[in-house]
Protein backbone atom coordinates (compact mmCIF):
# COMPACT_ATOMS: atom_id res chain seq x y z
CA UNK A 1 0.00 0.00 0.00
CA UNK A 2 1.58 3.52 -0.85
CA UNK A 3 1.32 5.94 1.88
CA UNK A 4 2.96 9.78 2.57
CA UNK A 5 5.10 10.56 4.78
CA UNK A 6 6.11 8.01 5.98
CA UNK A 7 7.76 7.28 9.15
CA UNK A 8 9.18 3.65 9.47
CA UNK A 9 10.60 2.61 12.90
CA UNK A 10 12.39 -0.59 11.15
CA UNK A 11 12.33 -1.58 7.63
CA UNK A 12 11.01 -4.95 6.05
CA UNK A 13 10.82 -5.75 2.54
CA UNK A 14 7.01 -5.76 2.54
CA UNK A 15 5.65 -3.38 5.01
CA UNK A 16 2.27 -3.06 3.49
CA UNK A 17 -1.03 -4.36 5.43
CA UNK A 18 -2.27 -4.98 1.82
CA UNK A 19 -5.49 -5.45 1.23
CA UNK A 20 -7.31 -4.64 4.47
CA UNK A 21 -11.16 -6.44 4.84
CA UNK A 22 -13.01 -3.70 7.05
CA UNK A 23 -16.21 -5.45 8.57
CA UNK A 24 -18.99 -4.46 10.42
CA UNK A 25 -17.67 -2.79 14.08
CA UNK A 26 -16.85 -6.24 16.15
CA UNK A 27 -17.07 -8.25 13.42
CA UNK A 28 -14.20 -10.49 12.10
CA UNK A 29 -14.37 -11.93 8.67
CA UNK A 30 -11.67 -13.00 5.79
CA UNK A 31 -9.65 -10.88 3.92
CA UNK A 32 -10.77 -10.20 0.59
CA UNK A 33 -7.95 -8.65 -1.67
CA UNK A 34 -8.86 -6.49 -4.10
CA UNK A 35 -12.28 -5.22 -3.03
CA UNK A 36 -10.90 -2.66 -0.85
CA UNK A 37 -9.06 0.85 -1.93
CA UNK A 38 -6.16 1.85 -0.52
CA UNK A 39 -7.45 3.67 2.65
CA UNK A 40 -9.75 0.79 3.46
CA UNK A 41 -12.47 1.68 2.08
CA UNK A 42 -14.51 0.29 -0.73
CA UNK A 43 -13.08 0.34 -4.30
CA UNK A 44 -14.26 -0.01 -7.54
CA UNK A 45 -17.12 -2.66 -7.45
CA UNK A 46 -16.46 -6.19 -9.15
CA UNK A 47 -18.35 -6.92 -12.32
CA UNK A 48 -21.79 -7.96 -11.51
CA UNK A 49 -22.01 -11.79 -12.11
CA UNK A 50 -24.57 -13.19 -14.71
CA UNK A 51 -27.88 -14.05 -13.13
CA UNK A 52 -27.43 -17.84 -13.78
CA UNK A 53 -25.19 -17.36 -11.13
CA UNK A 54 -26.54 -15.96 -8.56
CA UNK A 55 -26.23 -16.83 -5.90
CA UNK A 56 -22.52 -17.40 -6.69
CA UNK A 57 -21.21 -21.45 -5.89
CA UNK A 58 -19.94 -22.25 -2.86
CA UNK A 59 -16.43 -21.09 -1.76
CA UNK A 60 -13.66 -23.93 -1.10
CA UNK A 61 -13.71 -25.39 2.02
CA UNK A 62 -10.58 -26.08 2.78
CA UNK A 63 -9.11 -27.22 5.91
CA UNK A 64 -7.62 -24.23 8.15
CA UNK A 65 -4.01 -24.01 7.86
CA UNK A 66 -0.86 -21.23 8.55
CA UNK A 67 -1.32 -20.47 4.57
CA UNK A 68 -4.64 -19.37 4.98
CA UNK A 69 -4.78 -17.34 7.59
CA UNK A 70 -6.04 -14.28 6.47
CA UNK A 71 -8.13 -12.29 9.13
CA UNK A 72 -9.66 -8.87 10.01
CA UNK A 73 -11.09 -7.66 12.90
CA UNK A 74 -13.23 -4.14 13.35
CA UNK A 75 -13.45 -2.77 17.01
CA UNK A 76 -14.61 0.69 18.47
CA UNK A 77 -11.45 2.58 19.89
CA UNK A 78 -12.04 1.58 24.09
CA UNK A 79 -11.21 -0.48 26.95
CA UNK A 80 -12.12 -3.62 26.09
CA UNK A 81 -10.79 -4.22 22.65
CA UNK A 82 -7.26 -4.80 23.05
CA UNK A 83 -9.10 -7.90 25.54
CA UNK A 84 -11.53 -8.66 22.39
CA UNK A 85 -8.83 -8.98 20.00
CA UNK A 86 -6.49 -10.78 22.08
CA UNK A 87 -9.70 -13.73 22.43
CA UNK A 88 -10.52 -13.22 18.61
CA UNK A 89 -6.92 -13.69 18.00
CA UNK A 90 -6.13 -16.76 20.48
CA UNK A 91 -8.89 -18.64 18.71
CA UNK A 92 -7.90 -18.06 15.13
CA UNK A 93 -4.13 -18.75 15.55
CA UNK A 94 -5.53 -22.46 17.60
CA UNK A 95 -7.20 -23.46 14.95
CA UNK A 96 -4.94 -22.28 12.07
CA UNK A 97 -2.42 -24.31 13.75
CA UNK A 98 -0.44 -21.66 14.74
CA UNK A 99 0.58 -22.71 18.45
CA UNK A 100 4.05 -22.29 18.62
CA UNK A 101 3.45 -18.13 17.68
CA UNK A 102 -0.05 -17.95 19.72
CA UNK A 103 1.89 -16.59 23.16
CA UNK A 104 4.22 -13.91 21.64
CA UNK A 105 1.08 -13.28 18.56
CA UNK A 106 -1.23 -12.55 21.60
CA UNK A 107 1.31 -10.32 23.92
CA UNK A 108 1.71 -7.97 20.33
CA UNK A 109 -2.08 -8.23 19.37
CA UNK A 110 -3.54 -6.95 22.88
CA UNK A 111 -0.78 -4.03 22.85
CA UNK A 112 -1.39 -2.71 18.94
CA UNK A 113 -5.45 -2.67 19.60
CA UNK A 114 -4.70 -0.84 22.74
CA UNK A 115 -2.21 1.46 20.91
CA UNK A 116 -4.34 1.98 18.25
CA UNK A 117 -7.16 2.65 20.72
CA UNK A 118 -4.94 5.84 22.26
CA UNK A 119 -4.40 7.22 19.18
CA UNK A 120 -8.35 6.94 17.85
CA UNK A 121 -10.68 9.34 18.16
CA UNK A 122 -13.53 9.04 20.89
CA UNK A 123 -15.91 6.46 19.47
CA UNK A 124 -14.07 5.91 16.37
CA UNK A 125 -12.99 2.32 15.06
CA UNK A 126 -9.77 0.87 14.84
CA UNK A 127 -8.66 -2.10 12.66
CA UNK A 128 -6.80 -5.23 13.45
CA UNK A 129 -5.13 -7.63 10.71
CA UNK A 130 -3.76 -11.07 10.70
CA UNK A 131 -2.25 -12.59 7.91
CA UNK A 132 0.57 -15.37 7.59
CA UNK A 133 2.37 -15.45 4.56
CA UNK A 134 5.53 -17.85 4.43
CA UNK A 135 6.19 -18.46 7.87
CA UNK A 136 5.99 -14.57 8.37
CA UNK A 137 2.71 -13.56 10.83
CA UNK A 138 1.72 -10.28 10.15
CA UNK A 139 -0.27 -8.42 13.02
CA UNK A 140 -1.32 -4.63 11.88
CA UNK A 141 -3.71 -1.95 13.33
CA UNK A 142 -4.82 0.87 11.73
CA UNK A 143 -5.90 4.20 13.80
CA UNK A 144 -7.49 7.22 13.00
CA UNK A 145 -4.54 9.76 13.59
CA UNK A 146 -2.80 11.13 10.77
CA UNK A 147 0.67 12.39 10.39
CA UNK A 148 0.72 15.97 11.35
CA UNK A 149 2.04 17.90 8.69
CA UNK A 150 4.70 19.78 10.30
CA UNK A 151 7.96 18.48 11.16
CA UNK A 152 8.56 19.06 14.64
CA UNK A 153 5.00 17.77 15.81
CA UNK A 154 5.67 14.72 13.41
CA UNK A 155 8.37 13.93 15.23
CA UNK A 156 7.36 14.44 18.64
CA UNK A 157 4.48 12.11 17.47
CA UNK A 158 6.32 9.64 16.06
CA UNK A 159 8.08 9.42 19.53
CA UNK A 160 4.84 8.89 21.17
CA UNK A 161 3.95 6.17 19.34
CA UNK A 162 7.61 4.53 20.01
CA UNK A 163 7.21 4.97 23.88
CA UNK A 164 3.35 3.69 23.74
CA UNK A 165 4.58 -0.05 22.44
CA UNK A 166 6.78 -0.83 25.79
CA UNK A 167 6.51 -4.73 24.91
CA UNK A 168 6.09 -5.10 20.84
CA UNK A 169 9.07 -4.31 19.95
CA UNK A 170 11.35 -6.61 22.43
CA UNK A 171 8.54 -9.53 20.96
CA UNK A 172 9.27 -8.68 17.52
CA UNK A 173 13.41 -9.15 17.75
CA UNK A 174 13.39 -12.31 19.68
CA UNK A 175 11.23 -13.85 16.67
CA UNK A 176 13.26 -12.01 14.10
CA UNK A 177 10.67 -9.93 13.09
CA UNK A 178 10.05 -6.25 12.43
CA UNK A 179 7.76 -3.57 12.88
CA UNK A 180 7.14 0.14 12.04
CA UNK A 181 4.03 2.37 11.81
CA UNK A 182 3.12 5.03 8.30
CA UNK A 183 0.56 7.28 7.30
CA UNK A 184 -2.18 5.98 5.18
CA UNK A 185 -2.24 7.25 1.71
CA UNK A 186 -5.52 9.22 2.04
CA UNK A 187 -6.08 12.15 3.87
CA UNK A 188 -7.60 11.43 7.47
CA UNK A 189 -6.91 8.00 7.07
CA UNK A 190 -5.14 7.57 10.25
CA UNK A 191 -1.90 5.53 10.43
CA UNK A 192 -1.07 2.10 9.59
CA UNK A 193 1.16 -0.08 12.75
CA UNK A 194 2.37 -3.46 11.70
CA UNK A 195 4.74 -6.14 13.39
CA UNK A 196 5.74 -9.09 12.05
CA UNK A 197 6.89 -13.10 14.19
CA UNK A 198 8.91 -15.03 12.06
CA UNK A 199 7.77 -18.96 13.01
CA UNK A 200 10.47 -20.99 13.27
CA UNK A 201 10.51 -24.77 13.36
CA UNK A 202 11.33 -26.50 16.14
CA UNK A 203 14.72 -28.03 16.20
CA UNK A 204 15.47 -31.21 17.83
CA UNK A 205 18.98 -32.10 19.62
CA UNK A 206 20.57 -35.24 18.27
Amino acid sequence: MPESETTPVSTTSDPTPGGPDVGAPGSVTPNAPGVFGACGGFGPNPVDPPLASCPPPLPGLEEPSPRNLAYSLTLPAGLASPTVAREVAELVLDVHEMERLIDPALVVVRELVAYASRFSGDGADVYLFLRQRADTLRVTVRDTHAAHPHPHLAALCAERRRSALERTPDVVAAYRGTWGFRSAQCPGAGTWTWATLVHTPRSWAA
